[in-house]
């Protein structure tokens, strides 16, 4: 077949295409720093570990976090990965819409506030 027929960069693409497991949360209403102090503590960890560091987390963006992260073990069951062997390769949060919102203030003045939204994405992989 010829180097440019469609079969022939199906396939090519196909092979390129990534085994990882990962699950991605769109619009979290949360920033993007407050999301990544959660992300800093959990990255690199095995998935036990960075359930348990989770569930006791204060912090808003941890349960997102925790929902988004069993959501990708789900996926890895499903692409026949090894549960117990599962790690934290990547996670990261990029920065999504902000909603404007305008606050009085005084001598009739208009204050802005931004209401900042983030994308989430946790990628597992097998050690």
């Amino acid at each position: 077949m010829a180097k440019g027929h469609r079969s022939q960069i199906k396939r090519e693409r196909n092979e390129q295409k990534d085994n990882r497991a990962s699950a991605k949360l769109s619009y979290a209403r949360v920033s993007v720093q407050k999301a990544c102090f959660v992300l800093d503590a959990i990255r690199g960890k095995d998935v036990q570990t960075a359930l348990g560091i989770l569930a006791y987390n204060p912090r808003y963006a941890s349960t997102l976090i925790e929902k988004l992260l069993k959501s990708a073990i789900a996926n890895a069951e499903v692409k026949n990965m090894d549960p117990a062997k599962l790690y934290v390769e990547e996670c990261y949060a990029n920065q999504g819409p902000i909603m404007k919102r305008i606050r009085p203030r005084a001598r009739g003045t208009a204050y802005r506030i931004e209401k900042r939204m983030c994308h989430i994405t946790v990628v597992l992989n097998e050690r």
